[in-house]
């Protein structure tokens, strides 16, 4: 890497981290606030999470009573608060899209250091 793709790299990463500390208020708050409804497809669970997934509100509906079979429910239950968390997840990531590539975040939302890692790697090699 020669130093003129260097100083271009710093001034990159500088413009990037000036835009994001404009926008990241912002851009935090409406995250903290996100809230995500997903209803299962017979319509007898809906659930509601928070931007990291995490359970806010279960609503059945009256009908779940007529199930003999609780692990069915259960099941039900479970598919419908991941699929939820899973919309979330997406919802973040497409908030922060202008300012993070959509694999990073992803990887980052999903705790993948390796990824997060080699992303920066990859960039670092493209310049040099």
């Amino acid at each position: 890497m020669n130093a003129d793709q260097l100083h271009e790299y710093a001034n990159q990463l500088r413009d990037n981290f000036l835009r994001l500390q404009d926008q990241s208020l912002e851009l935090h708050q409406r995250a903290r606030a996100l809230q995500v409804t997903h209803s299962s497809p017979d319509g007898l669970v809906t659930a509601t999470v928070g931007a990291r997934g995490d359970l806010v509100r279960l609503e059945l509906d009256p009908r779940v009573s007529r199930l003999r079979d609780s692990g069915r429910l259960a099941g039900l239950i479970t598919a419908t608060v991941q699929q939820a968390a899973a919309m979330a997840q997406e919802e973040i990531v497409r908030m922060f899209a202008p300012l993070v590539p959509p694999e990073q975040m992803r990887a980052h939302l999903n705790g993948d250091l390796d990824s997060v890692l080699g992303n920066l790697d990859d960039r670092l090699r493209e310049i040099g």
